[in-house]
């Protein structure tokens, strides 16, 4: 366990932000792996069928993602009180609307798939394949939110390091199982998805064993276990919170897809390239955002707010620092860079991959400080106000897709998320520099 009450804040965010970041650089690994096995072994139609679905996958796992640390907010916050007993009822709480949750995911998911994947505009040619992947990814869902679900757990305490050795494990599955699925049983586009979930069941069950040995604290006792309505009600205030904040940020991509796939396939392969590096360039903004969550909720439990503001500052400067590279890399790396995640796609792909990364990357400020201050007010107690600021984000891409990419074409792509990040940065300062549980000066500091 680790407290990040104590010590300076910017080593403290540091330690703590870079077990989470090598855990990101394990999933994008993955993620690109998989991406050119896929180039590789199937071609650029499965290709095309895998990325259609990838902001839809997003939306849904995002949620998972944003519910889970939500939850995690809540466990901190008692950690950092030393409120042992509301801790443990906290988290039987998250685990009993966690599994519901994912539940009524599959159920919902899974019954609706065909319309869904019809209002994306997935082409024609590809909706078979896209079907067939994407079925399997959300019939395992439940397995995500175990990982999930016990990953946060573990980062309320402050561990961050033994949730990504499990990831490390499942990211080398899963490569192993997409070579295995596809080359070796040639089950297509679902050897991938298959090996995908098989992956995550493993980091998921790994993840629940190790918490349940190492800390006493996460032994649940049937007292523990017993339904308690508020506690459900505290965390999930600050569960859907987190997860709805993240769907509407996913809900606005999915919308930007299906704008993307109705250019056609040479634009769909140069966004399918453009994200996963993307994915890669804000990766930053994600650690740094999720280790201020626990950090602001962990401080604010403890009732040592005038840390808080000093660990927001050190997060800006230290996210700012890698904007810098960002752009660099891209400038100086970009086709280099496209043509190893895809393999050998069309010209037109890549020159239009290329010039979507620059234009977005040259403005990662103003999502850098979306990232760390809509984290930040979470751990805090806001709820609302980074809910206020993904719901602009939401709308400003619908309307986009709906008015700007029709004229526009693909630049009305590459200029939609600097356009909303510009407004819905916004609502954020204007509560961070409001928040009565901020002080200007850190104690002893």
């Amino acid at each position: 366990m680790r407290d990040l009450t104590k010590g300076r804040p910017v080593t403290v965010i540091l330690s703590f932000a870079l077990p989470v970041m090598i855990g990101y650089v394990l999933q994008l690994c993955y993620s690109m792996a998989d991406t050119r096995i896929v180039s590789t072994l199937l071609g650029e139609d499965a290709l095309s069928a895998v990325g259609a679905t990838t902001a839809l996958s997003g939306l849904v796992i995002g949620f998972m993602t944003g519910l889970t640390n939500g939850f995690a907010v809540i466990v901190a916050r008692y950690f950092g009180a030393h409120e042992e007993r509301n801790l443990r009822k906290s988290v039987a709480a998250s685990l009993t609307a966690g599994f519901a949750i994912s539940a009524v995911i599959t159920v919902a998911t899974l019954s609706c798939l065909t319309p869904i994947l019809k209002l994306l505009n997935v082409p024609e040619k590809v909706f078979s394949l896209s079907y067939r992947y994407i079925f399997i990814i959300f019939a395992g869902v439940t397995m995500t939110m175990v990982y999930n679900i016990c990953a946060a757990f573990l980062r309320a305490l402050g561990d961050t390091v033994m949730p990504t050795v499990f990831l490390f494990i499942s990211v080398l599955l899963n490569i192993a199982g997409d070579i295995f699925c596809i080359k070796v049983m040639e089950l297509g586009v679902e050897g991938a998805a298959i090996a995908t979930v098989v992956a995550q069941s493993v980091a998921g069950l790994a993840s629940f064993i190790y918490m349940l040995k190492r800390y006493s604290v996460l032994r649940l006792s049937k007292e523990d276990l017993k339904l308690n309505s508020h506690m459900i009600m505290i965390v999930l205030g600050s569960g859907l919170s987190m997860g709805f904040m993240s769907c509407l940020v996913s809900l606005g991509t999915v919308s930007l897809q299906s704008g993307i796939n109705g250019l056609g396939t040479v634009y769909i392969v140069a966004q399918t390239a453009a994200r996963k590096l993307t994915e890669v360039y804000m990766m930053m903004f994600a650690v740094l955002g999720q280790t201020m969550a626990i950090y602001c909720s962990q401080n604010f439990g403890a009732g040592l707010k005038g840390r808080v503001r000093e660990g927001i500052k050190q997060a800006l400067f230290i996210g700012t620092i890698w904007c810098i590279l960002v752009v660099l890399c891209v400038n100086l790396t970009g086709d280099l860079l496209i043509r190893l995640v895809c393999g050998d796609i069309t010209r037109e792909s890549v020159d239009a991959a290329v010039l979507y990364l620059r234009v977005d990357t040259a403005l990662y400020l103003v999502p850098l400080a979306i990232c760390i201050l809509r984290n930040s007010l979470q751990g805090l107690g806001d709820h609302i106000t980074p809910i206020v600021s993904s719901t602009i984000e939401c709308v400003g891409k619908i309307l986009i897709v709906s008015f700007l990419v029709p004229r526009l074409g693909y630049m009305g792509v590459i200029w939609a998320e600097p356009i909303v990040w510009c407004v819905m940065v916004i609502p954020l300062i204007v509560m961070i520099l409001r928040n009565p549980n901020i002080k200007t000066k850190v104690p002893g500091a």
